[in-house]
Formats: C-alpha cells, structure tokens, sequence
C-alpha cells in the first residue's frame, strides 16, 4: 500500500498565517500538522508517500526533505491549481501505479490512529473505505448514508436534511479501481473534479464501498480556534522532561518539557507545556496548554492556552491567554506614560484589546 497526502489548499481561514506559510505546516505541540499526519502513516506499515503540493512546494519541501528524517520516502507532486481531490488522483497516477493507498488530508488530526480502519481494509479490500465521524450538523459535510452491514448506499455533499450524521473526514481507502471512476466522471458546478462523485460512480457501477467509524479525536485544522483546541489534545500526552537549563528560582509543575538548549529563569510554568530549543524565558508565567517553538525570548510575560511559534519575542504582556503568535513575531508593550496602543497588523488579522 502507499499513501497519497493532499497539501496544496491554500488555507483562506487561517489567514494571517497562511499569507506567509503553508497551512500544513503549523505547529501543534510544536511539530507540524503534516508531521503528524505522516506519523499516522507511518504508523499503518505504509513509507512510500506521494505529497501534493501547491504553491508551498518549496516550504514543505525544506521542512520534510526526502522523509527519511520520519522513516518515510517521500515523493513531491506539483498540482498548479486546486482542481478537486479526485484530480489529485489523476495527477498521482504515475506514483501510484496499481497499488492500493490511503489518500489523507493534510490539514487534519486524528491523533487516535486509524491502524484498525487500515487492517479492515486489508483484509476486505472494497474498492473503497471511507472513515467516517459523527457529528453535531452534517450539513456541513460530505455525508456517508450506510445499509444495515456498513455498505455505503450514497454520497450526500453538504445535504439540507441530511439523513445519516455520518462525515466524510478527509480520509479515504482506494484499490486501483478508482482510477477508472475518476476518470469516467466530469467537473463538479464548482470546476472540480469530487472525489465524492468517484466513489458515487463506484456504487452506481454496483462496486463495493464500505465505511469505517473513526470514534476518536479528530479536528480539521483548518482555523484558529481548531489549531488551539488540538494543541490542548495533543499536549495532553506530552511526555515531561526537563532537558534544558533551569535555575533555583524557577518553579515547573508536571507536565512540562523543556527541549535541549532552552533556559527559564526566575519563572514558572505549569503543565501540560513543551518548550522548544534555543528559547529563553525570564520572569514570566506560563500557564497550562502552550506550545513554546524554538528560538524565542519571553520575559516578564504571563501566557496560556496558546501557541507561540518559532523565533518570536513577548515583552512585558502581562496576559495572553487563547492566542496564536507567529513565528519571527514581538509582542510588547508601549511606554507607561504613553496610554495609546501601537498594532502593525496585516490582512486578516484579529485583535482583541481589553477595555
């Protein structure tokens, strides 16, 4: 089996982050949602991966390399304009030859595992498996309809009354028989060919198309808020240690980890907390659920639930609390006897100042 991951959106709701890097690429327990997502890959007995990538070709690229760093060998393939997944097939085709794959997402967490979807798959081999999540409003969603015996009836896309809580979530099982679907079938009202008519051409042609239930965490991180919530996920399992300086003065509760080269002075921080290489923090307070990256400088700062990305700088903030701050970013505070607030803020922005 191989594997097919889809990274070339461009990741509109993650604006401003996404304006200057891939969306795949941000940090959750500071190591890059495709990171995990190849992790999970992995994890399925499958390393030869074909990755689609888009105009972040070069980004990705840089991060992962070849994948032998992640056990994994990885192939890189161009996709110029977002013309549906089922043309990410198309595109895959001489990767993936006539093996069967797992075509993933790569925006999105499911950090449970699917390695028991993997093995049903194996041993039945439909021409395709969908994994399937339930959720509060399926209108939302593609929306998997299942007989009595877990077969897929039908395929609903985003339906107004929909008939199963089922959704499609970005995760999907093939055997080569897709490729004759997709290619039997014609751009979507939207200019894109769905790989959601693919498989509804496969059980029209009377194929078999089966669906797993995925039960565990799953989050598409494809917003602010969802990037947050599955740090706190993530960090929930975050194996402690400190590996890095610390002084007498400071004070670290469990759960926290401090990577190699990192130094808290005269601090204190309470788990669940990673702290990345090369960070410095002084005088603050870092409370539970935040994600330090590498390279940055916090002093005299209280900051929880939040990621802090790579290279950043906070000063002097006395209460960051649910933020985002991106990498190479300063945070700081004015002079005291200057009353006003000073932003540099680009596109898409948002920015809460308390009264």
């Amino acid at each position: 089996m191989k594997a097919l991951v889809l990274s070339g959106g461009s990741g509109t709701r993650l604006r401003p982050f996404s304006y200057s890097m891939p969306k795949q690429l941000i940090p959750i327990a500071n190591k890059p949602v495709l990171e995990h997502v190849l992790e999970n890959i992995r994890a399925l007995g499958v390393t030869e991966i074909g990755i689609i990538v888009g105009g972040w070709a070069t980004e990705i690229a840089d991060v992962l390399g070849d994948g032998s760093r992640l056990g994994v060998r990885i192939t890189y393939i161009p996709q110029e304009k977002p013309l549906g997944l089922a043309h990410c097939v198309t595109l895959a085709r001489p990767f993936l030859g006539d093996d069967d794959f797992v075509m993933y997402l790569g925006d999105n967490m499911l950090p449970d595992g699917i390695e028991s979807i993997a093995a049903d798959f194996r041993a039945a081999r439909p021409a395709a498996q969908v994994v399937v999540h339930k959720v509060l409003d399926p209108r939302a969603f593609g929306v998997a309809e299942l007989d009595v015996d877990g077969n897929v009836e039908r395929l609903v896309e985003k339906p107004e009354q929909p008939l199963s809580d089922l959704a499609l979530i970005g995760v999907y099982f093939f055997t080569p028989a897709i490729h004759r679907a997709v290619g039997a079938i014609s751009p979507s009202a939207r200019g894109e060919l769905e790989i959601t008519d693919a498989i509804q051409w496969l059980l029209t042609a009377g194929s078999e198309v089966k669906a797993s239930e995925y039960s565990g965490y799953w989050k598409d991180t494809g917003r602010a808020e969802d990037v947050l919530d599955c740090n706190r996920q993530l960090l929930a399992d975050l194996r402690p240690g400190v590996f890095g300086e610390t002084d007498a003065a400071s004070e670290l509760d469990e759960g926290v980890r401090i990577e190699p080269g990192a130094r808290v002075l005269r601090s204190r921080i309470e788990g669940p907390v990673v702290v990345g290489s090369g960070t410095v923090i002084e005088d603050s307070h870092i409370g539970p659920n935040t994600s330090i990256g590498r390279d940055c400088t916090l002093r005299g700062t209280q900051v929880s639930e939040s990621i802090v990305m790579d290279g950043a700088t906070i000063s002097q903030v006395p209460g960051l609390q649910g933020s985002l701050i991106g990498r190479n970013a300063t945070v700081g505070t004015t002079p005291e006897q200057d009353p006003h607030h000073r932003l540099v803020v680009g596109d898409h922005t948002r920015i809460e100042v308390a009264a």
